[in-house]
């Protein structure tokens, strides 16, 4: 569980939940890919106090295609990592951020075959 605390800050009720670089290898990885492949042009990411969230876009100023988002709440529960289509349906959730992310690397591979 990665959590940030501002510099300064003295209440726990201020940290904020950041992806941590070796999960951002992986979802870079994934994303250098992708945009190779012409399917994604940009991203976003925001650390917010209870989600880290990685947004994926075809064109820069729409919505995202993909949120890849980490709660540390819930890593005891379904699992800290999900992956969130555009019309807000989670398409996978788990414990291991790499098997998470599988669920892009199937488009991945038919936008190679195409």
């Amino acid at each position: 569980m990665t959590i940030v605390t501002p510099i300064g800050a003295a209440r726990p009720s201020t940290e904020i939940v950041a992806f941590h670089r070796t999960e951002l290898a992986v979802i870079l990885s994934l994303y250098g890919r992708m945009v190779a492949a012409g399917e994604w042009r940009d991203y976003g990411m925001s650390n917010l106090r209870e989600v880290a969230i990685f947004s994926i876009f075809r064109r820069t100023a729409e919505h995202p295609l993909y949120r890849i988002e980490k709660r540390p709440k819930l890593a005891r529960a379904q699992g800290q990592y999900a992956v969130i289509g555009m019309d807000g349906r989670i398409l996978k959730r788990g414990h291991d951020l790499k098997s998470v992310l599988r669920v892009l690397e199937r488009k991945l591979i038919r936008a190679v075959k195409d």
